[in-house]
């Protein structure tokens, strides 16, 4: 559970993310090991990398998408069975998604 005080810099740092601000690596990293553990902050980092890389949405789909969470952060290939591994493909997922 976050403390108050925690949030607020969490979300500060996020914010900043989210609108393209400078941050430092400490801070990054900060965010990041909350990240892993607590499925808020990640859900709330995802947004702001959203947010950075496609800017507000301009329609009613995409706002629905950003409120819902939907839609890749990133500008990668979708997974290719063919030549993609499974495993591989969710080596990137915080530890609270993973299988233990």
């Amino acid at each position: 559970m976050l403390t108050p005080s925690t949030r607020l810099r969490l979300q500060d740092i996020i914010g900043r993310i989210a609108d393209s601000q400078p941050i430092s690596l400490n801070e990054r990293i900060y965010v990041q090991k909350f990240a892993d553990r607590d499925a808020s902050v990640w859900s709330w980092l995802r947004r702001a990398q959203r947010k950075q890389r496609r800017g507000e949405p301009g329609t009613d789909l995409e706002r629905f998408m950003a409120q819902m969470d939907l839609g890749d952060t990133s500008d990668t290939k979708a997974f290719d069975p063919t030549r993609d591994d499974l495993g591989d493909w969710f080596s990137g997922a915080p530890n609270w998604l993973r299988r233990s």
